[in-house]
Formats: C-alpha cells, sequence, structure tokens
C-alpha cells in the first residue's frame, strides 16, 4: 500500500512538471513593417520557443490612446503571457495625432497594414497566416475592428488583394461607433460613418469577444451592446462580457490588477475554444508574479 501510495505522489509531481513545462519561453524582436512618409513604422514580436517546425498562430495588439498618443507597450503584459502559451503576439506601433500630426484615418491604414505585412510575410516567420487573431483597447480595440469591416480605407502603396480579414476579434472597451452617439465623432467631423465598425457589420464577420465596463463613460455600455445585436442580426458569433461598476480602461494593471486578471483569463479561454493556445493555464501565477513586481 506504501510503495502505491509512493508511485501516486511521484506520479503527481511528474504530472504537474508536465503541465508546467509545456508552458514556454519566448523571444522578443523589432523590426519595421512599413514606411511611409519618412516614418518607419515598427512592430515588437513576442516569439514563444515552440518545439518543431510548424506554424503557430498570431495575435496583434493594437494599443489605445484616442488615436491621438500611446505606444505599443500598453499590451506587454498580455503578449508576454499569451506567447508563453504558444501563440505569436505582436504589438505594432502606427501614426498618432500626437507624434505625426495624423487623423484616425492613417491610424486604420496602418493597422490594415500591419496585418498585411504578416499575411503577405508570416509564412517566413513561423505564423499561421490563416489564424490571425486582431486584438486592442479603446481606439486599438476600433483599429483592430476596423481591419475586419472597414473597407474602403487602405494604404495605396498596400497590395490591396490580400485582405485584412482576422481569424477571431478580441476587444477591450472598443470604439465601435464613431458617430454621435459613440466616440470620436468630432475627429472624424463630416466622415463619421466611413471608419464606424457598427455601421459597416455583414455577414462572415469573424467570431468576436467584446470586454467592456458597463460604467464606462468615454465609450458607452449601449454601443458595444448594439454592436453584439446588430452582429447577431448578421449571423455573426459575438460574446459580450460587461463588468459591473467598471469604467474606461478597466482591464489595465495599473488601473485595476483583478480585471486584468479576469481579462485576461477570458481572452485566453476565447483563444482556447479555438484551439490557438498550447500548455495549461497559469494566470495566476502570473498574476501573483505581476503583483509583487508592482
Amino acid at each position: 500500500m506504501k510503495a502505491r501510495q509512493n508511485i501516486f505522489f511521484f506520479l503527481l509531481i511528474f504530472l504537474g512538471s508536465q503541465i508546467y513545462a509545456q508552458n514556454y519561453n519566448f523571444e522578443k524582436s523589432s523590426f519595421v513593417y512599413k514606411q511611409v512618409e519618412g516614418t518607419s513604422l515598427e512592430m515588437t514580436m513576442y516569439f514563444p520557443q515552440v518545439p518543431g517546425n510548424s506554424e503557430l498562430p498570431a495575435i496583434v495588439f493594437f494599443f489605445g490612446g484616442g488615436w491621438v498618443g500611446g505606444n505599443p507597450t500598453h499590451f506587454a503584459m498580455q503578449a508576454e503571457y499569451l506567447a508563453s502559451r504558444g501563440i505569436i503576439a505582436i504589438c505594432p506601433d502606427y501614426r498618432t495625432k500626437n507624434s505625426h500630426n495624423t487623423t484616425p484615418f492613417e491610424c486604420v491604414k496602418d493597422a490594415k497594414s500591419a496585418i498585411r505585412y504578416l499575411k503577405i510575410n508570416g509564412s517566413e516567420m513561423g505564423i499561421d497566416t490563416s489564424k490571425i487573431v486582431a486584438s486592442g483597447g479603446s481606439a486599438g480595440g476600433h483599429l483592430a475592428a476596423c481591419t475586419a469591416l472597414i473597407d474602403n480605407i487602405n494604404e495605396e502603396s498596400d497590395n490591396l488583394a490580400v485582405s485584412t480579414k482576422p481569424f477571431a476579434m478580441v476587444l477591450f472597451n472598443p470604439v465601435v461607433d464613431t458617430g454621435k452617439r459613440g466616440y470620436g465623432q468630432e475627429k472624424v467631423k463630416g466622415h463619421e460613418f466611413d471608419i464606424s465598425p457598427v455601421h459597416h457589420i455583414k455577414t462572415g464577420v469573424p467570431p468576436t469577444l467584446i470586454m467592456h465596463g458597463k460604467s464606462d463613460t468615454t465609450v458607452p455600455y449601449e454601443n458595444v451592446l448594439r454592436f453584439k445585436q446588430v452582429m447577431k442580426q448578421a449571423g455573426n458569433q459575438c460574446t459580450l462580457v460587461g463588468y459591473k461598476k467598471q469604467s474606461h480602461g478597466f482591464f489595465n494593471f495599473n488601473k485595476k490588477p483583478k480585471c486584468f486578471k479576469k481579462t485576461l483569463r477570458k481572452t485566453e479561454v476565447f483563444l482556447e475554444d479555438y484551439n490557438l493556445l498550447k500548455g495549461e493555464s497559469w494566470v495566476k501565477k502570473y498574476y501573483k508574479e505581476l503583483k509583487n513586481k508592482a
């Protein structure tokens, strides 16, 4: 009996170590994906060290900042964690008003250029180009949605034969309406609906996860509720997770650590549903590590 107990005990230790071993180290690198009007735009890639030669899925995070500011480190924590789960995480830079005196339209062009770059060059980079997920927060969520929904805004130098439609979308309190009921109307005056995702929904939009604070006064919760309804009417899959008493940017670690953990776990489950991750979840351990560093 004692021998059996010892065998069982060591088996548990072995299985536990195997689960932890399935989480991967990653390499971080940056490179230029677009040159426009004398500006070089880079993207930072978190590449998991997964054994074998198979191509891996990817998730692209666009930072928030109202199309005015922000930088690619916005989603660094989410990118690092998901890379440890075997998906390539990518954080592109794009032009903003503060850095390049541009409008939201240039932001959309850059986001679509980023997806096209990955689809054209992805195979050489170890990416499964059929499984690229678009993600982002606030204005970055808007850009992610535009890669799937806005057809007519493109950089002239892009290869327009390459679709920017992603495999799926993960959106954090995204701007989905740039009209008077939403956010940013004054920034796109006269063209309020040209890059307004909710006004361009059609059948065939990729499956979408939206996480949004119900007390958001910057991007009203009504906007994403309406987005979900229109998506459903068009026959598309859209999951909306509302967070009570949470305001804009609630998912950021430096604002609401517990909500960061919850939204990261929701993201993880969504990606797992489409077999885009490897190994086992270790969100709780990762969260504790971040808390200890803070």
